[in-house]
């Protein structure tokens, strides 16, 4: 723990904003702030002032780890083997994974998209609007799927090999070094809005991904029309498009809880997730043959969409029930 984060453990410890410890210090609240976000030091004199005001040594804010004796007298014991972690090491993992945010996103958006053009030239061809017969618009169809789904893997893999130095930061406990947790701290708060604006905008285009096909239903009834085609078209554009929002501010949102060891990736959650073994990939490896052989087989587009929301939620609950007995094995 480097000085920064004690000054903040400190002051919420005693329930003072940093308006009130800056009162006590006789400095503005905007040197508070720096302080905690590792942008400066207080001089020895206000070290000096901290350690009298909180009733701890000198040495335990200087020091930037805490003893093993004093972690375990706060019920905290050290981990055998920690990782550091330095301050070009961690700019370059954040840079990498805003990189990754984007080249995922895409990827994924993609995939999404990649039957919207089969969709349509089968319709039109069906429905006499081109000249392309069957064999033909399936055909051109195909190419042009699978050329996105060939885009979307080569960005996939190159987002991988991008962070692959980086795994140990899912699996293995970290030690930052002086200004590390401050920095990802203010950064981690500086895109919070806009994490919260893109998931939100997000998830709200997929929960309206399905008007295009209520209002070509109402339109047209049941009756087949290229406009009901063009409403399948539409849904795959919204679904893709909020998903491409939710994987990007995910993305870059994960990687500031990767430095900061927090939630999916405190140190509980990791030694979990080493015990959970291949799960992960096993099962979005299932959920994907589904989407597709359903998608074929049936040429159920315009609903097999729905898979990808239902997993997830279902991913959550079967991670939870193996995690529970894991537990209880243990």
């Amino acid at each position: 723990m480097i000085l920064a984060d004690k000054i903040t453990d400190l002051r919420k410890k005693n329930g003072w904003s940093q308006e009130e410890l800056a009162e006590q210090l006789g400095v503005s609240r905007q040197s508070v702030s720096k302080w905690e976000s590792a942008q400066s030091v207080p001089d020895m004199g206000k070290i000096v002032r901290i350690s009298e005001l909180f009733g701890v040594s000198t040495d335990y804010l200087l020091k930037d780890s805490l003893a093993p004796a004093d972690k375990a007298a706060d019920g905290v014991l050290p981990d055998a083997a920690e990782r550091t972690v330095s301050m070009e090491e961690a700019n370059a993992f954040l840079e990498a994974k805003t990189k990754n945010a984007g080249c995922v996103a895409i990827g994924v958006l993609l995939c999404i998209l990649s039957p919207v053009c089969l969709i349509l030239l089968g319709g039109a061809q069906d429905l006499g609007l081109i000249r392309l017969g069957e064999p033909q618009a399936v055909g051109l169809g195909l190419v042009i799927l699978l050329l996105m789904i060939g885009g979307s893997v080569a960005l996939f893999v190159t987002s991988y090999l991008r962070v692959k130095r980086f795994e140990y930061l899912d699996q293995e406990p970290i030690d930052t070094l002086y200004g590390v947790d401050g920095m990802a701290r203010e950064r981690q708060a500086r895109f919070r809005p806009t994490f919260v604006r893109q998931l939100t905008l997000g998830i709200v285009l997929c929960v309206l991904a399905v008007i295009p096909v209520f209002l070509s239903l109402i339109l047209n009834g049941e009756r087949e029309s290229f406009g009901h085609i063009l409403s399948v078209g539409a849904l795959l554009v919204l679904v893709g498009v909020g998903v491409l929002l939710i994987v990007r501010a995910s993305i870059v949102w994960g990687a500031f809880q990767r430095l900061l060891e927090e939630g999916d990736y405190s140190r509980e959650e990791k030694k979990q997730a080493r015990s959970s073994g291949p799960f992960s990939g096993i099962y979005w490896g299932l959920v994907t043959a589904g989407y597709l052989a359903w998608s074929f087989a049936a040429n159920a587009w315009d609903k097999s969409w729905i898979i990808w929301p239902v997993a997830a939620v279902a991913y959550g609950a079967v991670y939870g029930v193996i995690r529970a007995l894991r537990r209880k094995d243990g």
